[in-house]
């Protein structure tokens, strides 16, 4: 952490605080996560929710995960600095967004939802406190210490997401939901941006579902059976409410947008739109330019990063990741090792690889790591947890406090 100088506290919250740095190297401004338990062995850290999708999820409207260190048993996430969320955007305001400016949200917001569940993720805490912003221009969706795979098996937690986004099959405690539970959080993030004011602010679970049914009126039976053997399972039984169509709720929103509203957020997870259908919304089909603009990137370097929502209600935060190692996802196939003295000699990280047959170039010599080598292309092992055991398997390169290793990911 010797490279990054903290400059102040953004926030505190169950499994870490976050900092403002500033790389001493580049000037660069970051954000610095740092997890309150300590962590034993880089294997331990490599096995967090949060590292296995942001090593994997590499887009423009991902938040992006710049390197993980372990150090001293700490770790630290440092991640690319933003300027504020969208809750601090929406409570800022002083008059309402126009509507091309919530859809190009809308857009991003999806994007980055689409590329995720593609990548086999779900995020189960979407809220405006997790999508990290440069003004309206630039969306990236942040947060990722709630995330599951796709792929993995039942039973999740039935305490996801802060719970005025938190889709009914979850406030039913459904134990199997999956992806349509962010799609349903978008739908409520949506409906938020037009009004700048939570859709369902429910103050209980149950309330949360009064609130539910309120807008959207009792469901029936017929249109989501599961629904009623979720809340039958529970002896929960839905207060009968007339609907209050979103119109009337949303009056500066296009016929479009409470169109796609209105499927978001359907009771049925089987019947909302994936984010790839989302996107394929005449909401979208207007001929405006939509995604991040040109230049919203640039501004970074001088911007104040999100400090803790002060929301009455929130979600469990995600936990921090890694430090032995290092991730920058900049070169595509290179992977980054960095090794310090151990012993007060220098360790030939190039020889030891080549007797295993792996390819290197030395790159460079400073005064924090000794040597720095690139690896022109991988070891021909299945995942980068065991990529990385092997390496450190290797001769001298060991785990000890004082070596550090930088391991970057390819895509």
């Amino acid at each position: 952490m010797n490279r990054y100088t903290q400059l102040k506290q953004l926030g505190d919250g169950t499994y870490g605080s976050v900092l403002m740095g500033k790389s001493n190297e580049s000037g660069e401004l970051v954000a610095i996560k740092r997890m309150k338990r300590k962590f034993y062995s880089w294997e331990e850290c490599m096995n967090l929710r949060e590292v296995k999708s942001l090593k994997k999820l590499n887009h423009a409207n991902v938040v992006k995960l710049k390197e993980v260190i372990r150090e001293n048993d700490h770790l630290y996430f440092v991640f690319e600095y933003m300027k504020e969320n969208l809750y601090q955007l929406m409570k800022d305001r002083n008059k309402l967004f126009p509507e091309s400016a919530i859809r190009n949200i809308s857009f991003q917001i999806l994007q980055g939802l689409s590329f995720i569940h593609k990548h086999g993720f779900f995020h189960r805490d979407m809220k405006p406190e997790n999508l990290l912003c440069m003004g309206p221009e630039l969306v990236k969706i942040a947060d990722f210490g709630l995330a599951r795979e796709i792929r993995s098996r039942p039973p999740y937690t039935d305490y996801v997401s802060t719970r005025w986004y938190r889709a009914p099959e979850v406030l039913l405690r459904s134990s199997i939901y999956s992806s349509p539970i962010d799609m349903w959080a978008v739908g409520c993030i949506m409906a938020e941006l037009y009004t700048l004011r939570p859709l369902f602010p429910g103050n209980s679970e149950v309330d949360e579902i009064f609130k539910i049914c309120q807008v959207l009126g009792t469901v029936k039976k017929s249109d989501w059976p599961e629904g009623y053997q979720l809340a039958s399972a529970m002896n929960f039984r839905f207060p009968q409410c007339v609907p209050t169509h979103l119109k009337t709720l949303i009056p500066n929103a296009s016929t479009e947008a409470i169109t796609l509203m209105k499927d978001l957020l359907m009771w049925d997870p089987k019947k909302r739109p994936t984010a790839v259908q989302a996107l394929r919304y005449p909401y979208f089909q207007v001929g405006q330019v939509l995604g991040p603009r040109p230049g919203s990137e640039i501004r970074k370097a001088t911007g104040n990063h999100p400090k803790a929502s002060s929301r009455h209600h929130q979600a469990p935060q995600q936990p921090l990741q890694q430090t032995d190692h290092q991730i920058d996802q900049t070169s595509p196939h290179d992977q980054v090792i960095n090794s310090n003295t151990v012993g007060g000699r220098t360790v030939s990280i190039q020889r030891d690889l080549r007797k295993h047959g792996i390819a290197a170039k030395h790159v460079k010599n400073s005064s924090s790591y000794i040597t720095i080598v690139t690896l022109l292309h991988s070891p021909p092992l299945k995942s980068n947890s065991e990529t990385s055991g092997y390496l450190f398997g290797l001769g001298h390169i060991q785990l000890k406090s004082e070596v550090c290793i930088h391991l970057g990911w390819s895509h």
